[in-house]
């Protein structure tokens, strides 16, 4: 069998609830998700590796546990170790064109170094270092102009910085979101014999969802709202706290605007994908909750690790080979996009910590992982069947992450059976002691075959 294409799209910050074709909200408008949904498997229980961006890309892009290089929070993280092969490289080998579109953090990246896609094995690229610019890219606008007339710092945060193809500086003044769609159509189009793998890495919906087009606006009847100016605003992060859960007029809409617009562009790719591509959706963390997104039926948001912050999106399609409209509620990680697409494109891959889910998302087999882990070092948390057992410190982390990005992160042991409480309601701690004996063993073995230094706690 010919090698397939491949689509890879990762969104941001997409919250669990938030697409049409669920139910949750009649306001949610995914017609191109909803497709895809129906084309292909729904992965009900698939997680990522940390309930924020940096670290849980570096895991997307490897296949492995961040944590074997040190990533365990944003001041951690960082891209993988050299003789680590990217999924990029993997398939670039098997003789696969490949391109990157989108945002770029890993970490704390800059032009030229290995974290860059031009220097992981992409050979198109259109993308925004965030990590230049607090984790985000401006929506509209990129270019030396914008710098200047926005001023430092208002810039920086506002991250109106160039885009970057290969190693140059390309400005680009316009809808970020429809760029980077129309560029990734543009080159699965091309006329080129070889099989294409295409990563689309859309910002949305990452905060800050007012920059929409003027037309936007005026067609959804919302009002214009500034980016942030000291001059005008005051301190950044007493401006912050206005613009995010509850505080800023019209959020949910200007979230809901911004996730359609991406779900157009996501449509556009699936018109230009055949019968012959992978296609696979999936987001970078949990949904943002003070960025006005919603992970019901699953407790907390980005930043934290209840399931609102881990789990998350995840959609595959590839017609004649994968059933329609399937479900599967096994457990399954985005550290598994690597092994499966290289098994799809004839390749093997040596030390992935993810495995293989094709014959899963067929359906001939049920499992996939048995346990996953995530450790971040103030607060960890381990998956086993149904059982999770999580810890969170009360300390400085946790209580700025809950006054300033409004993310209430619990405190201390909870073990919860998602099985009949997947919204992390009760806490089975003192009635199931050796299950937590053992999911806390779990995760000590695990910690130490990753290299990270034993815990000191104990329920």
């Amino acid at each position: 069998m010919p090698a397939p294409n491949i689509l890879l799209i990762v969104s941001d910050d997409h919250g669990y609830a938030d697409r049409g074709g669920l139910g949750v909200h009649s306001d949610v408008r995914t017609p191109a998700l909803d497709r895809l949904a129906a084309q292909g498997v729904s992965c009900t229980d698939a997680y990522v590796t940390a309930p924020i961006c940096s670290p849980s890309r570096a895991s997307i892009i490897s296949g492995r546990y961040q944590q074997r290089w040190g990533g365990q929070w944003f001041d951690s993280a960082a891209f993988p170790p050299d003789d680590v092969p990217t999924l990029a490289e993997i398939l670039r080998d098997q003789g696969y064109r490949t391109a990157y579109f989108g945002k770029v953090h890993y970490g704390k990246e800059d032009v030229g170094d290995r974290a860059c896609p031009p220097h992981h094995g992409f050979e198109e690229t259109l993308y925004g270092l965030a990590g230049q610019s607090f984790g985000r890219l401006n929506y509209l606008h990129h270019s030396d102009e914008s710098v200047e007339s926005y001023g430092q710092p208002a810039a920086h945060h506002m991250a109106v910085q160039p885009l970057l193809s290969g190693d140059e500086p390309v400005e680009h003044e316009g809808f970020l979101t429809a760029e980077f769609g129309r560029r990734a159509a543009e080159f699965m189009d091309a006329d080129d014999e070889r099989p294409y793998f295409c990563m689309v890495a859309f910002n949305a919906v990452h905060n800050f969802c007012w920059q929409l087009p003027d037309s936007e606006l005026e067609a959804r009847g919302l009002p214009a709202f500034r980016d942030w100016s000291p001059d005008a605003d005051g301190p950044f992060m007493e401006w912050y706290d206005d613009v995010i859960v509850p505080n800023l007029p019209h959020g949910r809409e200007y979230y809901l605007a911004q996730l359609e617009l991406m779900d157009a562009e996501i449509g556009r790719l699936l018109d230009v994908a055949g019968d012959d591509t992978i296609v696979v959706y999936v987001t970078d963390n949990g949904g943002s909750t003070c960025n006005f997104g919603d992970n019901a039926p699953l407790r907390g948001t980005k930043y934290t690790l209840w399931d609102g912050g881990i789990r998350i999106p995840m959609l595959w399609r590839w017609p004649d080979q994968l059933p329609a409209g399937r479900r599967t509620d096994a457990l399954v990680s985005t550290m598994d996009l690597v092994p499966t697409l290289a098994a799809a494109a004839g390749a093997t891959v040596d030390g992935a910590d993810g495995v293989d889910i094709l014959p899963v998302l067929a359906g001939t087999a049920e499992a996939a992982h048995e346990n996953l882990h995530w450790d971040c070092g103030f607060q960890w948390a381990v998956r086993s069947g149904e059982w999770k057992l999580s810890w969170v410190a009360d300390d400085a982390n946790t209580r700025h992450l809950r006054d300033y990005e409004h993310a209430p992160m619990g405190e201390g042991w909870f073990l919860a059976n998602l099985g009949d409480d997947i919204g992390e309601q009760t806490n089975h701690l003192s009635d199931q002691p050796e299950i937590a004996h053992r999911l806390r063993s779990l995760h000590a073995d695990w910690r130490a075959e990753v290299g990270l230094e034993p815990q000191t706690v104990n329920p």
